[in-house]
């Protein structure tokens, strides 16, 4: 070994764990890798390599005392032109192992790798040469700074070989290529006027498929729009109407206390007047009130008129509950954006409302839960219900059937779900039913959105919605809501 005794100089050497530029090729040095466990060893190849230049460029001398820093830095540095590696280090085949992570891991096939060792017994050389892929294999006590030197000259000038070799076939491969499409341009060109017509005729049959599928898409998404917008007007007109007809039912109700007021009274001056009959003393005048009694059937008005009176308030209650349902359902006095709302008492609104779709089919159970008020857009909520509801009530054939709704809450959450003693749902139905379009109605009944604007709209609420069916026992929706909404980042 060149200079055993020499002591290594820290500041004119790079170490595996030095904070170093150490990322990219240079293009004034040559890198040279150092991989050996004796610091002596470096120290002694530090002098011998001082001052050494090949082409006008110098030497960077980058240390690793083991094999595995000496991986670090392949992973980290593409520059590296040759690497001398001891053979034993940390392990008996620590150099070994480098060399083959460099070669068949790395893919490093530029790098000249020479394999500097002090125990040949542990690696035979004839066995090293023949299974790893090295370009020398040296012992310690051979290498002289002259052969040192030697080494470097020819294994550096074996490295820049392949590197211009490298440059040189990526200029032909560009070369390559622009010859090439220089070629099939000309090819192009040369072709007959039949084949470019028939191009071009096959460019315009795939663009006219195209446009097809973006038609049909299109076409989708502008009725799905156009039902979302339809059931926003069928909201807002409901609203509308629940506005116009509160106003005069609020008259009526005021007019009806006032009339039952001078009902009263008018009943009142007419008991007086029939008390004051007796005392008349004209016989011809007391026989004509008598005949206008009879004519009317005075008794029997007084009767009947409390009556339709009674039944004209029910009435006008009921038509007023109806209209209080509309607001409610519609929301017409609440803001568009997110609020906290009472759930079992929108379900109720909403189940008033689709009465007329449901009574003549299936009785109507409610199960509700004591539930928190749940953050929500209730409109929206209420439509889902009332598509449930709706499609519940469809499910249900001939026989009149039930339908169960139900509230409660776990954990976090809030649920409500929607059952009926329906047909069920086929199996090769039950993954279509959220598709948009989708219905097994006959035609004219369904658009097939309710369940796909119901799935949306529990999706923005950040909820689920699940199905659970068995054939001839019927279907359960269950939709679940977070009582709170998630804060918008």
């Amino acid at each position: 070994m060149i200079f055993p005794d020499q002591q290594l100089d820290q500041g004119s050497m790079q170490f595996a764990d030095d904070e170093a530029e150490n990322s990219g090729p240079s293009q004034h040095t040559w890198c040279v890798l150092l991989v050996d466990d004796d610091e002596a060893v470096h120290a002694a190849t530090q002098l011998a390599l001082r001052g050494f230049e090949f082409q006008h460029k110098k030497l960077e001398l980058v240390i690793a005392l083991s094999g595995a820093q000496g991986r670090q830095i392949f992973e980290s540095r593409n520059d590296i032109a040759l690497a001398i590696v001891d053979v034993v280090m940390e392990t008996e085949h620590a150099g070994l192992e480098l060399v083959h992570y460099v070669r068949n891991v790395l893919h490093n096939h530029h790098t000249r790798l020479v394999l500097r060792t002090g125990q040949s017994g542990q690696a035979p050389e004839d066995k090293v040469i023949r299974e790893y892929e090295i370009d020398d294999y040296k012992e310690k006590s051979e290498m002289t700074m002259r052969k040192l030197h030697t080494l470097l000259y020819s294994k550096l000038r074996a490295y820049h070989a392949l590197c211009l070799l490298d440059e040189e076939r990526s200029g032909l491969e560009q070369e390559v290529v622009q010859r090439t499409a220089q070629l099939a341009q000309a090819n192009q060109t040369l072709r007959d006027d039949v084949t470019r017509r028939e191009l071009a005729e096959q460019a315009l049959l795939g663009r006219n498929t195209e446009l097809n599928a973006l038609n049909a898409k299109l076409i989708l998404a502008q009725e799905s729009l156009i039902q979302s917008e339809k059931m926003a007007s069928i909201g807002q007109l409901a609203a509308g109407v629940a506005h116009e007809i509160n106003n005069p039912i609020g008259y009526i109700f005021s007019n009806f206390g006032t009339l039952e007021t001078y009902l009263d009274d008018l009943f009142q001056m007419l008991n007086a007047y029939e008390r004051a009959e007796a005392s008349c003393s004209d016989p011809h005048t007391a026989s004509e009130i008598m005949a206008l009694k009879k004519a009317i059937e005075l008794e029997f008005l007084k009767e009947d008129i409390p009556s339709l009176m009674n039944e004209s308030k029910e009435g006008i209650g009921r038509v007023r509950k109806i209209v209080q349902d509309l607001k409610d359902f519609s929301h017409v006095d609440a803001a568009t954006d997110w609020q906290f709302t009472n759930l079992n008492q929108g379900i109720d609104s909403t189940l008033n409302v689709v009465n007329s779709e449901i009574k003549y089919k299936a009785d109507v159970v409610k199960e509700y839960g004591d539930l928190p008020l749940v953050q929500c857009m209730s409109s929206q909520i209420n439509q889902v219900v009332m598509n449930l509801v709706v499609n519940a009530a469809h499910a249900i054939g001939s026989e009149r059937g039930k339908i169960t709704v139900r509230t409660g809450m776990r954990d976090a959450d809030v649920w409500f779900s929607v059952s009926d003693t329906g047909a069920g749902i086929p199996a090769d139905v039950l993954p279509r039913i959220f598709d948009p379009f989708f219905t097994t109605k006959p035609v004219g009944k369904g658009t097939g959105l309710g369940l796909s604007l119901s799935y949306g709209i529990i999706q923005k609420h950040h909820g689920t919605i699940e199905v659970q069916t068995e054939i001839g026992v019927g279907t359960t929706f269950r939709v679940t809501l977070p009582v709170n909404q998630p804060v918008s980042e």
